[in-house]
């Protein structure tokens, strides 16, 4: 089979790569509500996942990039729900601050307790979590359950984080905890619909940690 191609790419570097991806995503985009501290967001979730229906469905409490940003050079945390967000995130710029990159889904003792009460990991090591990180910034890609229960605990008054980067997706109860967390008068960003994931909320993790290290 000839694979043979006449196309070729507009660049091969990596930085100019991301840049025309930008301009692109800027024209296409057109005219936006968000404002200019939330739009590098809104920016790197459409590059992350080249669907703009998804990037034009976030929402953003006010005050969520200043206080993920104040989260970070303060030293907190991100605890996530699965591995794959602390795979992909940028470390190097959450540890220069102080902080790391927590996941509690597959510890054995989660694990065991879940088993024991015949609820889900997601749950179990969100509650494991509030009790270790206040004022962390908890990122919830894959799991609505986790996401839920940070929100009964915030409710509660037994969980206080930072900020809340909530985009779960899926079709069972996905939209639905996206719904509850826009509910929250403490800092959260989030979209509307089913769609999310973990390569989403990596994208606004690490939009937010550029403008840390920003002066």
């Amino acid at each position: 089979m000839d694979f043979k191609t006449d196309f070729k790419p507009l660049t091969v570097q990596p930085q100019e790569i991301e840049g025309k991806s930008f301009e692109m995503i800027t024209e296409e985009l057109g005219e936006h509500p968000f404002t200019d501290e939330q739009y590098p967001v809104v920016q790197r979730v459409i590059h992350a996942s080249a669907d703009f229906e998804l990037g034009r469905s976030m929402v953003f409490h006010p005050d969520a990039i200043q206080a993920g940003i104040a989260a970070l050079r303060g030293g907190q945390s991100v605890i996530a729900d699965v591995q794959m967000i602390q795979a992909g995130v940028n470390k190097d710029r959450i540890r220069s601050f102080g902080g790391d990159v927590h996941v509690h889904i597959s510890d054995p003792d989660v694990m065991e307790e879940a088993k024991r009460l015949n609820t889900t990991r997601a749950i179990i090591s969100t509650r494991k979590a509030t009790q270790a990180y206040e004022g962390g910034i908890y990122a919830i890609g894959n799991a609505p359950t986790a996401l839920l229960e940070l929100i009964r605990l915030v409710k509660e008054g037994e969980a206080k984080p930072g900020l809340i980067i909530g985009m779960p997706v899926g079709f069972v109860s996905a939209a639905e905890s996206k719904d509850e967390l826009r509910k929250l008068d403490i800092p959260f960003i989030t979209n509307i619909g089913r769609k999310g994931g973990s390569t989403i909320v990596v994208a606004a993790l690490n939009a937010i940690s550029i403008m840390a290290m920003k002066s």
